[in-house]
């Protein structure tokens, strides 16, 4: 009978189970996917393609559709922009929370960071408010809070966060 990767690797030596995880041929046991690049990449994705999407259908309802996007440089720059910062900011949370499992206080970082993006959208989202009209308050700022319950949902899922989180504050 063969044996997968998996069970070949819980019978091995420390030194060789280390080294299979470190190459990716062993992950541990009941972790899912945690690879940060893959993680990060498809929570990118799904914030970007959650968030897009709100702007747009708050554009419609106001009745000028693909007003935001428009007025951000077109419909493709904003897209492309949009996109590639949610990958950007989705690999650095997932990156930090993967750092937290072995760092506990490094999710203090993330939440500290996190405060820091949500600042950074009021902070825009009053700027473009004189470009958009009080409509950018409901599809800008109104869009990163959506973007960010999804992501908090999605990793609370395949995180301990909130052991992470205490863990953190028994080592402060």
């Amino acid at each position: 009978m063969i044996q997968s990767q998996h069970q070949a690797g819980a019978r091995a030596p420390s030194f060789l189970r280390s080294a299979l995880m470190l190459l990716k041929l062993n992950p541990p046991a009941g972790r899912g996917d945690h690879s940060v690049r893959r993680e990060g990449a498809k929570l990118g994705i799904i914030v970007a393609t959650i968030t897009w999407l709100w702007l747009a259908l708050i554009d419609a309802v106001s009745g000028d559709p693909l007003r935001t996007a428009t007025a951000l440089g077109g419909v493709v720059v904003f897209t492309l922009v949009h996109y590639a910062l949610n990958m950007v900011y989705a690999l650095s949370l997932v990156s930090l929370i993967h750092g937290a499992m072995r760092y506990p206080t490094l999710i203090l970082v993330a939440l500290i960071g996190f405060a820091m993006i949500e600042i950074g959208f009021i902070m825009l989202t009053a700027a473009l408010s004189y470009f958009l009209g009080g409509i950018a308050w409901v599809s800008i700022f109104g869009g990163s809070v959506v973007g960010a319950a999804v992501a908090f949902q999605l990793l609370a899922r395949e995180h301990p966060l909130g052991a992470l989180l205490r863990q953190a504050e028994t080592e402060r």
